[in-house]
């Protein structure tokens, strides 16, 4: 037997209905009274004194020394960006890997002009050195 079977009715066989959603709103209200119980349960059993050794950080059981917050080469970010964006390059291929004898020389001629624009990109990154390490 269900939990919430209904009758004959039009709401429960309209598939635009909102009625749908009722499983899940329950299953939602659910889940943010369990969290928000095993959160205060935690709250309320865990321990609560604060020693100078549990404020410490904490790496690897290695000291930490000096000052964490210096300033890191911009090359990083330069390279995590071109990494983005020729990682989203390679992303665009699969639709044409799966369909490239559907698409045709039209497609291809498509995925050719696509890669031209990149490799004009890439071209222009190299120009400008911007994958050079050393300055």
């Amino acid at each position: 037997m269900y939990l919430l079977q209904v009758s004959n009715t039009a709401v429960a066989h309209d598939p635009d209905s909102s009625f749908w959603y009722l499983p899940v709103a329950i299953q939602l209200i659910f889940a943010i009274i369990f969290v928000a119980g095993m959160m205060g349960v935690t709250h309320w059993l865990g321990p609560k004194r604060n020693t100078s050794d549990k404020l410490e950080t904490f790496a690897s059981g290695i000291k930490s020394h000096g000052d964490a917050r210096q300033p890191m080469a911009i090359k990083y970010f330069l390279v995590a960006i071109l990494f983005v964006l020729f990682d989203v390059e390679v992303i665009f291929f699969y639709p044409y890997a799966v369909n490239f004898k559907a698409l045709g020389w039209s497609g291809f001629g498509a995925v050719l002009m696509f890669v031209a624009f990149f490799l004009c990109g890439f071209i222009y990154i190299i120009k400008k050195g911007a994958l050079k390490w050393e300055d």
